[in-house]
């Protein structure tokens, strides 16, 4: 794979990663406001598994997204991901 072909999907990975995010919350405000609904539940586990899924592919491929996605024991790999206040982060 070239190199613009691995930023463009290291791109959308985050821009799906981003989205999923969304939606996570948007679950979580309406659970806050109806607990007990089975189906929202269901959708709130169903997106924490994609967003999971989707995290582990983007630090396996581009970066960490967070410290905590530091899985390599050789090198610190924080510091090669776009930084979020640079454009190539948004």
């Amino acid at each position: 794979m070239n190199h613009n072909s691995s930023n463009k999907q290291c791109k959308d990975q985050l821009d799906t990663i981003r989205a999923l995010d969304f939606a996570i919350q948007e679950t979580v405000l309406y659970l806050d406001a109806y607990p007990n609904h089975p189906e929202a539940l269901k959708y709130y586990h169903a997106l924490i598994e994609q967003r999971n899924k989707m995290t582990e592919a983007y630090e396996r491929n581009c970066a960490p997204l967070t410290i905590y996605g530091n899985t390599s024991k050789s090198s610190w790999d924080w510091v090669k991901g776009p930084w979020p206040w640079h454009p190539d982060a948004n």
